[in-house]
Formats: C-alpha cells, structure tokens, sequence
C-alpha cells in the first residue's frame, strides 16, 4: 500500500469541519479540548470521574452480550477495572456491514485506544456503540458497488414496520439481496469464504443488531473492540434516572441547546433541529414517537401523560424510552469512562451544539477525535489516473463537466491549422524545383504538377487518420474519466460513504482490514487530513 495525504479543503465537507481539522482554536468554545492536543486529552482524563452507573452497566452489559450471541469476557473484564477508560465511536447496522467509513471509524478507535493505553500507561478500550435505538430503516437497508462507470446501489427488500432497526428480522430478501450482489460483484479466490462467513450473521430468521454485533466483533473482537448498545431492559434500568431528567429538566436543557445552536449558526451551521424534548416513545403496534410538550403535559402519538404521570412511566418501564441524537451520547458517556468519541463531520457539527448540556446532567463532553478518512485507489485506476489532466478533488464534481473540459483540452491541437501551414509550406518549397524542371525539359511540368497535387492528397489522407485517432483517444480518455469517477466518487460522492467495504473484502481477502490495520500502525494516525491508499 502507498498512502499520499490530500487537503480536506479541497473536498466536499462542510465548513465547521474543515475548520475543525485546520483551526480548532476557532471552534474551541464548542467543544471540551483538542484531539489534536496531547496536554488536553490528558487533561480530559483527569477530569473524569466513574459513576456508579458505569458498575451497573457491567453486568448488564454481560446479559446484552448474551442477547447477541457474541462472547467478549476479556474486554468486558478490562472495561471494569478500577482505571480503565474508553475511546468510543458507533454507526447504523448497515446491510452487510454498510459503507467504507464504517470501517476507518472503528479502526480509528483501535488505534486512538492502543495509542492513549500506552501513553497513560492504564488500560483503555476501544468501543463500538451500536445505533440500537435508530429507527430509519432506509438508510440502512442498501449494499453500494462502485461500478466500470456508474454507481450501482442494490436495496433491501424486506417489512421493518413500525420497529427499531434492531429489532428488524431479517427476511428471505436477504438471499433476494445476496443473489443480486454476487451478480455484480464478480467472483475472485476470496468470494467463497467471505460469503461463508457473512452467511452466519445475515441469515433469515436472525436481526440486523444481532448480524452486525457478530459480524463486527468477528472482524475486530481480535483486536479488542468492545460491543455495546443501550436498546436493552437492563441497560435501560440504569438509565432511567437520565430519562428523567431529561423531562424535569426539559425547558433548562432545550434552552442550553439552543444557545449553544444559535451561536454556531452565526457562522457556519446547525446540524440537527431541536425539539420539545430529546427522549422517544416505544408503543408495540404504533412504533416510535417522539414525545413532545402539549397542552396537559406531555404526548407522543396518541399517547399523553401529565409530567408526574410521565416520570412514573419512565422509573416503572424504562425499556418503552429511547434517546434521540442528543441524549444517546450522553447516556453512552453516563456508562462509559470515555475518554473520547470518534466521529464522522456531521457528529461532529452536532457535537458543537452539546457542550452546554453534558453538565445538565453531571458530566463533561469527552474530546471529539475525527475519524480517519481515505479514498481507495485500485491498480486499474491508479494505471490511468495520470493519463487524466485532473486532480483527485476534481472527479467530484458533475461528469458532463469534466467530459466537456478534457474535449476542450484535446482539442488544443487545431489539426486544420497544422495541415493548412504544411501544405502551403510543400506549395510554396516546391516552386522553385518545378520551374528549374521544366526549364530543363518542359514535357515534365504536368508530372511535376501531379506530383505536387500528390503531396496534398496523401496529406489529406494522413489528416483524416489523425482526426480518426484523435477521436478514439478522445473516447478511450472520456472512459476513464467515468471510470475513476465512479470509483473514487460514486453516485457523487465520496467513496467512503458510498461503497460497502464488503466489496473490498471480496478482491483483496477477509483480512484486508487487519493488514490496513498493521500498515496504518507504522506512523501516527494522522486525523486532519484525507488519505490516498494504493493497493
């Protein structure tokens, strides 16, 4: 693997981002330190202190495991350990695993917690937080390959209703789904046994939670991630009392995010809309609904209560709520020492809106540490991308553009021109010799003549060979434009929220993200900047 670095500023992220990994100084005041500063993640550590929500959430965590299938004794024992800390990050249970950034969040968190166990010299565990209480099926249900030169996005056909992802059975679709990915995806040495191994996760019968928490800890229990999640009873048990402060505290809360929102919109954006309240309402038949303030108290759906009557239904049944984008993080750090969260750029832009509301419930926000973040260039693409006149930050943009800009390019050449000067060169060099010839013998002046009208037709010929070949180089070229398009940008855009990372694991081998892992290791994790990676 080559790795080459490329400028965020040249790519399609949002402005708070690009500041974030450029300037943190000037986004400070929304956020709780530096990722980028060693003095302010270790400040971070000081400052944190272990809750008692955090040994009740041990064993729980023990009985949610249990629910999943998986086994991971050994970093569920190092995460209760007196010192232990936590470098956390979390996505949606993607179909198959879902997009690239899945995969660099997660490797992010491994290396950022081996990375920090060995300069604080105490254990620190990398966790992936499921996205349990997520309820948009949609986004998750797609399988995305970066096809010769279009994009080929293949759905889930399957009836998730009114439920949480995670608690979505998955359905004969998936074989549906399987069927049609193998069609695209062409078979290689690895096909075999990387379906082998998928097929244990993504069966009929089982749910996405279930296939995602096995699937992720098969890949990376080995290097000691962690698996959890908060859609469970006894987990919930242990944060009921935040559900509840999260409607006695309603107006405080609402107005800490709205400050905060206000002052970050003045100069770049609000990334999530506030509401009512943060917490959700989970009916049997009518799924999840957002409660909000009404006239009596407080409704979701056909549903009302009274703010005492409310409180009463949350301390007796905690499992029927569940935390919308704001308070999910604050529960995740409630039960867990964490010393950071690994995020995406739009987690990060919300991030910037929270600040004021972790001390609304006793806690400091963790430092944001941004996700590693690459393109990966195949040799086939790598082959033909010099031949190509544009910068990688270019194939971003509309393919009718590039196509129109390299034909104005190709045809720098004016061949009418360059032929026009040739032949009246040859006219006017051939005067002289065919005076001198016919005044040597003047029968010859006619096959002078045809000689020289000779000369200009066997240009014209040449002439239109060069326009033929101009036109087939011009083709071959606006082939590869697609074709480095629709792998480096697919669907417009950045590969690494468009392809599943399962299709690189079908041409490069099941442990391709191990050896990522090990090259990646061999310097620091750099985390401000883009990354080029050659295979």
């Amino acid at each position: 693997m080559i790795k080459e670095t490329y400028s965020f500023n040249e790519l399609p992220f949002s402005k708070l981002f690009k500041t974030y990994v450029s300037d943190y100084t000037a986004l400070s005041e929304y956020y709780n330190g530096s990722p980028f500063s060693e003095s302010a993640v270790k400040e971070r550590v000081t400052g944190l202190q272990k809750k008692q929500s955090h040994s009740d959430f041990i064993p729980a965590l023990r009985q949610f495991h249990e629910l999943l299938d998986i086994s991971q004794p050994e970093q569920i024992e190092k995460l209760s350990k007196n010192d232990s800390l936590a470098i956390v990050t979390g996505q949606q249970l993607g179909v198959f695993g879902g997009p690239l950034f899945t995969i660099y969040k997660t490797i992010t968190a491994l290396l950022l917690a081996k990375e920090w166990e060995q300069k604080l010299s105490r254990p620190v565990v990398p966790v992936f937080w499921l996205a349990d209480e997520d309820h948009d099926f949609d986004e998750i249900a797609w399988f995305g390959i970066p096809g010769n030169e279009n994009f080929i996005k293949l759905e889930y056909d399957g009836e998730p209703g009114n439920k949480l992802v995670s608690d979505v059975k998955i359905t004969s679709g998936i074989d549906v789904l399987k069927r049609t990915i193998k069609e695209q995806m062409f078979d290689t040495d690895f096909s075999d046994e990387l379906w082998s191994m998928f097929d244990c996760f993504y069966s009929e019968g089982s749910d996405f939670r279930k296939a995602f928490a096995q699937m992720m800890d098969q890949l990376f229990g080995k290097h000691g991630l962690l698996i959890a999640g908060s859609n469970f009873r006894s987990i919930k048990e242990v944060v009921a009392n935040t559900f509840a402060n999260s409607i006695s505290n309603a107006d405080e809360i609402t107005s800490a995010l709205e400050k905060q929102s206000a002052k970050i919109e003045k100069n770049f954006h609000r990334q999530v809309i506030l509401g009512d309240t943060n917490l959700f309402y989970i009916d049997d038949e009518a799924g999840r609904l957002k409660i909000e303030s009404s006239e009596n108290g407080w409704g979701a759906g056909s549903f009302s209560w009274n703010k005492s009557d409310l409180l009463k239904e949350i301390e007796s049944s905690p499992h029927k709520f569940s935390p919308n984008v704001f308070l999910r993080p604050v529960i995740q750090d409630q039960l867990l020492p964490t010393l950071g969260y690994v995020a995406g750029p739009g987690e990060i832009a919300y991030y910037a809106q929270m600040k004021e509301l972790y001390p609304l419930f006793d806690l400091q926000m963790p430092i944001i540490f941004p996700r590693f973040s690459a393109t990966l260039i195949e040799s086939g693409i790598d082959r033909i991308f010099d031949k190509i006149p544009f910068k990688f930050h270019r194939y971003g943009e509309r393919i009718e553009d590039l196509e129109s800009e390299y034909v104005k390019h190709s045809e720098s050449t004016d061949v009418e021109v360059l032929f026009g000067r040739w032949k009246n060169g040859i006219s006017k060099i051939s005067e002289e010799p065919s005076k001198t010839i016919s005044e040597i013998d003047g029968s010859l002046e006619g096959m002078v003549g045809k000689t020289v009208t000779g000369f200009g037709t066997e240009l014209d010929k040449l002439k239109g060979r060069v326009y033929r070949s101009i036109k087939q180089q011009e083709q071959t070229q606006l082939q590869r434009i697609r074709k480095i398009k629709a792998q480096l940008y697919p669907d417009n855009g950045l590969q690494e929220r468009m392809a599943s990372f399962m299709y690189f694991m079908n041409k490069y081998g099941t442990g391709f993200w191990d050896e990522l892992i090990v090259e990646l290791e061999k310097e620091p994790l750099a985390l401000n900047t883009h990354h080029i990676i050659k295979l």
